[in-house]
């Protein structure tokens, strides 16, 4: 356990719990907590994690623009709920970018998990899309995200992170509950 460990991961408490209330002041704390999770994971080789900090840092970005837009035009926050259509093309896309990258990093690194890695990579990329464009499906899928994630983070010994994920899950959860409340 890390000093930078424990500030990423105080740092991702206070990210998700601003997420669940739809705070735009969760934008400047997954900013910084990317950043300093990216770190971690290329130590950990944790590959897709790592890679995975990058896209996020940029997503949040858009996030961040498209949240404070929509909260001038709506005074709020609003949630969004996928057609069926949508939701089966955001499944489909995502098995098979899972399988592609899990395959990728399995073949060409020497991940410590490539193939869980890389999934729970995919997962959050889908889910960190959809939560940028304030849609309810991306509380599922931070669900399963944080379910796969936990046994991995203790395997490779990042316990506090691990810990973090459980919270995470927690709050995933709460978020689907208030999210389905504020839904359109």
């Amino acid at each position: 356990m890390s000093p930078i460990e424990a500030v990423a991961t105080l740092l991702g408490l206070a990210n998700v719990a601003l997420v669940v209330r739809r705070s735009l002041w969760n934008y400047p704390f997954a900013l910084a907590m990317v950043t300093l999770y990216a770190w971690i994971f290329l130590q950990a080789r944790l590959y897709s994690d790592a890679l995975l900090q990058g896209f996020y840092f940029v997503v949040n970005g858009y996030g961040w623009w498209n949240w404070r837009r929509a909260k001038a035009e709506a005074g709020e926050v609003p949630v969004v709920r996928l057609s069926n259509r949508a939701r089966l093309a955001w499944s489909i896309g995502a098995a098979l970018a899972a399988l592609g990258w899990g395959a990728l990093m399995h073949r060409l690194t020497d991940a410590a998990f490539p193939w869980w890695d890389g999934t729970i990579a995919v997962l959050s990329i889908v889910a960190q899309i959809l939560q940028s464009r304030r849609a309810w499906e991306c509380w599922p899928l931070w669900i399963a995200v944080d379910l796969l994630a936990i046994p991995l983070f203790l395997v490779k010994g990042l316990h506090l992170t691990a810990g973090l994920y459980c919270l995470f899950l927690a709050l995933s959860v709460w978020g689907a509950i208030d999210w389905t409340r504020a839904r359109t």
